[in-house]
This record gives C-alpha cells, sequence and structure tokens, in this order.
C-alpha cells in the first residue's frame, strides 16, 4: 500500500486504510502467499481495526510492513508461503530478512517497527491456533540510538503558523491550514489526533478555557486547554470553510469536500521549510515537540506536560528535558568566554 508523496494536489485521491471487512480481504487476496496465509492476514487486519482500534495510520504501516516481510519470504523459499512454512521459519531466517532490510539502507527504527508488525501478526495467528509458538516471539528487536526530540525554536514555530496560509489558492485552505498548525503547537496535538476532530469535539464559547477532549494513542482520552488563539484560528477557518457540518462531521476537509488528508499538511510544511529557510526537521510533528519544550523552558510542570501530551510513561516525556539541557549547554558553548579553554 503506498503511501502518497508529500505535496500533491488537494485534487489527488488518496489511498487509506482498510475501513470494511471486504477491504481486508480485497488487500490479502492480492498477496503473494497460500490461501491459508491471506485468511490469516484478513483476520489480522480486522482485528488490528475493530478490537485493537489502532490508528488509521499505524494499519497502513503495519499492513505495508507485513507485505513486505511476505514478499521477502516467498522469494527466500522460492515459493508463496503457506502458514506452515511460515510457522516453521527458524530465527536465522528472520535475521536473513532484516540483513536484506539493511542492505537497503532502510533506518533501524523502521525495521523495529516492521518487526513488531510481524510479532503482531504471529501472535494473533498463534492465539486463534492457525500456528504454534514460534522462533519469532523471542527475536529482539534491533538495538535503536537514543534521539531527542528536534523541535523548532519559538521564532522558527510561530513564523511557520503564521505563514503556512500565504501560498494558499484560496482563503478558506489558507485558514485551515493556519487553524490545524495553531492546534498542533497550541494544544500539542498528534497530526492524527488534529485531523480526527469532529464538528462538536470543539467547545462552544463562553468560558475562559474551554478544554478540548482528545482521543490519543491505546484510545486513550485526555483534556487538553485550548488557548484564545487556538479559539480564534479555528472559528476564522469555521467562518469562510465552505463546507457546512454537522456535531459528527470532519472539523477539517479537503479541497474536494473529504476529511483533510494528513499528507497534505505535511506537503503545506515541506513548502515552508524551503520558503523560511526552516530545518529538515520542521515537520508537523515538531510542533508537536516545540509545544513541549517550550512549556518546559518556560517552568511548565513535567506531570503536567506529560498530562497534555498523552504520554503514557514520565520517561518519554522527560526526553525534554535532555533537549532543553542541550540548548542551554549550546548557548553556553557558543557565548560563555570560558567555554573553549
Amino acid at each position: 500500500m503506498a503511501r502518497p508523496a508529500a505535496g500533491l494536489s488537494e485534487s489527488t485521491s488518496s489511498e487509506q486504510a482498510p475501513t470494511g471487512d471486504a477491504s481486508a480481504a480485497d488487500l490479502a487476496a492480492g498477496l503473494n502467499v497460500a490461501a491459508d496465509v491471506k485468511q490469516a492476514v484478513g483476520s489480522w487486519i480486522i482485528w488490528l481495526r475493530d478490537e485493537r482500534r489502532v490508528a488509521a495510520l499505524t494499519l497502513e504501516a503495519y499492513y505495508r510492513d507485513l507485505t513486505d516481510f511476505l514478499a521477502f519470504t516467498a522469494q527466500h523459499l522460492g515459493n508463496p508461503p503457506s502458514l506452515a512454512e511460515l510457522a516453521a521459519l527458524a530465527k536465522a531466517d528472520f535475521r536473513a530478512w532484516m540483513a536484506a532490510r539493511a542492505r537497503r539502507q532502510l533506518q533501524a527504527t523502521s525495521t523495529a517497527r516492521a518487526l513488531s508488525a510481524i510479532k503482531s501478526f504471529y501472535r494473533h495467528a498463534i492465539k486463534r491456533g492457525l500456528i504454534a509458538e514460534t522462533g519469532i516471539t523471542a527475536l529482539r528487536t534491533p538495538k535503536l540510538p537514543r534521539s531527542l526530540p528536534k523541535p523548532l525554536n519559538a521564532g522558527e514555530a510561530l513564523e511557520a503558523v503564521a505563514a503556512v496560509g500565504d501560498d494558499a489558492r484560496e482563503d478558506w485552505i489558507g485558514k485551515r491550514d493556519i487553524a490545524v498548525l495553531t492546534l498542533l503547537y497550541g494544544c500539542g496535538l498528534r497530526i492524527s489526533e488534529a485531523l480526527g476532530l469532529r464538528r462538536g469535539d470543539i467547545p462552544a464559547g463562553g468560558t475562559a478555557m474551554p478544554l478540548l477532549r482528545i482521543t490519543g494513542k491505546g484510545n486513550k482520552t485526555r483534556m487538553v486547554p485550548l488557548l484564545p488563539v487556538v479559539i480564534e484560528a479555528i472559528q476564522a477557518y469555521l467562518a469562510v470553510c465552505p463546507f457546512k457540518s454537522e456535531a459528527q462531521d470532519p472539523l477539517f476537509y479537503g479541497a474536494r469536500g473529504g476529511p483533510l488528508q494528513p499528507r497534505l499538511i505535511q506537503g503545506a510544511m515541506q513548502h515552508l521549510r524551503a520558503r523560511l529557510g526552516l530545518p529538515e526537521t520542521a515537520t508537523p510533528h515538531a510542533l508537536r515537540h516545540s509545544f513541549a519544550t517550550h512549556l518546559l523552558a518556560g517552568g511548565g510542570d513535567l506531570r503536567a506536560i506529560q498530562e497534555l501530551l498523552g504520554h503514557a510513561s514520565l520517561s518519554t516525556t522527560q526526553r525534554y528535558t535532555e533537549v532543553d539541557a542541550a540548548q542551554l549547554m549550546a548557548v553556553y558553548n557558543a557565548a560563555h568566554p570560558r567555554a573553549g579553554k
């Protein structure tokens, strides 16, 4: 399932993750595998979507990772694999797959996610009694380099939000993009969370600081304060949006009236990088990182920031303290007269 390239026009249709039993079966039917594997893949897709309720983008990535593994296995074995053959794979076979990915210069983080997807498929098949326990469940994830979030500085973040609507071909699209980026930076939302909002999710005015209920990873909900600047950006967009919606309809629309797709906001950020000279790390998700880092630098409580971001573990939020410390050291090394001595 190929991901559409960022920066395509809004009139271009995009492929989406499966949303029905038939589409899951159709996806599995196109695989170069035995019939019992096709049935198992279809069952796995439905389980991820309906029982695990994974995000659409996660489902798409997991499906892509599994099909990549199955294609390698068909070539590795010399025939379309059956469930029995998948169950008989040894650790050496999985290591051969990881080595093949390394030769393709795929990042370790990508292979770690792919291995997680494959383990998920195997565990589902084991739980359904389709195969017996296999060596993959004990296979270790590749060691990943510890990376820090890469936020924009305050000036870059504010400039990106202000400028994103300048090149829009219609006024309402410009105001829409401003509203989306304002949500990401002003509320610390993930792009999937912002674009998953419904019209009825936006609280009515009248309170000093209204709260927005967000459903994030793992179907967990959290309450996020809506700053006045965020409310103003959303209201400015709604005032000119040509698609009038009910409470259950999407908050953000694409040019043709369908739900706004993440690739369009990613494409807008790509144009901003070139126009404003922003770093390559300036992505929609970098605005979420910026939200957390700037709150922390301003004296925000780490536990409160954890709640606002929807992190299950405080250790995930603590990465932002390392970013703040790294920035302080950079300033020290650049400015202190004793830094280089």
